[in-house]
């Protein structure tokens, strides 16, 4: 019998199969309430066979204080930025994944942030529920042009909404999607400069790598549209925060919806948490029941493969699955 640190807040809250078939395997299983720092991870460690996590720091520190017991990581979710993969690999760990689950999920939580800024919704239905009848007047998204960086999964679900809502596409990625961007109508920018220079409404939906990491900068936002809107179901270190504060209250971007921050959960004192024009969510991007389920199900099952020895359904390194005793 294996003993499993389960993290992930969502697989806990959410009803579902996933939930029968994790505690039908027999195996022991220790929960709690993720994402957790790096400190936390190492006062947890040690006596784990395998995680099933969502985003907490999994760093070296923490790795070679897992191992030699640590045997699998079982990520939930698609993301492995807050994890170490080299120092994984390195040690022999392998980290499977859920690619392929919440594509559409996150693309219709894009669509809500969007929605939402050029409509004023959050203020006007606090204004209704507040006893006030203030209308304020929104904008059309129809017409419009969005430019969408990264066109994987998430990319192109939002690419599909965006032709039925009649905006006109734009999109950058390394690995161009050809047919589908034929069949759906989307220009290529060769860059993402070639992105900024042309959107009105900008979609991120690329990895966090050294590359990407601080992509919405001043440097980056001077290259875009006055009044440009800016959606992030991503990740938070895209954005450069202070950089964004300030080109929110100089009204040059003239809307931020994200539903990933630099700092999860964020400090009472976080800038973007007052500025003008800002939708923010607490990275429920993926977070339906639907989406939720397939994710945990993939999980479970990734992490009993392995567990059993066999191969997952995803692995992101090339590393080989261990015979448990």
């Amino acid at each position: 019998m294996a003993k499993i640190l389960l993290t992930t807040t969502s697989y806990q809250d959410t009803p579902g199969p996933h939930h029968e078939l994790l505690n039908g395997s027999g195996h022991e299983v220790h929960c709690e309430r993720g994402p957790l720092s790096e400190q936390q991870m190492l006062e947890l460690v040690g006596d784990f066979d395998a995680f099933l996590c969502g985003d907490d720091a999994i760093t070296r520190k923490v790795l070679e204080k897992a191992t030699p017991k640590l045997k699998i990581i079982a990520k939930y979710g698609i993301g492995v930025d807050k994890i170490d993969v080299a120092a994984a690999t390195e040690m022999g760990l392998p980290l499977c994944f859920t690619p392929g689950v919440n594509h559409t999920t996150v693309a219709e939580h894009s669509f809500a942030l969007m929605l939402a800024l050029f409509r004023s919704l959050v203020d006007e239905a606090n204004y209704v529920r507040a006893g006030n009848w203030k209308r304020l007047t929104g904008h059309e998204i129809m017409g419009k042009t969005i430019g969408i960086v990264g066109l994987g999964r998430i990319g192109k679900e939002v690419a599909i909404r965006a032709k039925a809502f009649g905006l006109k596409i734009i999109g950058n990625d390394l690995y161009w999607p050809e047919e589908f961007a034929k069949e759906y109508g989307i220009e290529r920018a060769e860059s993402f400069d070639g992105v900024f220079e042309k959107a009105d409404i900008i979609s991120l939906h690329t990895n966090l790598t050294e590359e990407t990491r601080n992509l919405i900068s001043a440097a980056s936002i001077a290259k875009m549209k006055d009044g440009v809107v800016i959606l992030n179901c991503a990740r938070g270190e895209l954005v450069n925060t202070a950089d964004m504060v300030a080109a929110l209250k100089s009204g040059k971007v003239g809307g931020y919806g994200a539903d990933v921050l630099d700092e999860e959960p964020p400090r009472p004192d976080h800038p973007l948490l007052t500025a003008p024009n800002c939708v923010l969510t607490p990275h429920i991007g993926s977070r339906t029941h639907e989406s939720v389920q397939r994710q945990a199900m993939m999980a479970t099952q990734n992490l009993l493969l392995c567990l059993e020895g066999k191969k997952p359904l995803a692995q992101v390194n090339d590393v080989p699955i261990p015979a448990l005793s």
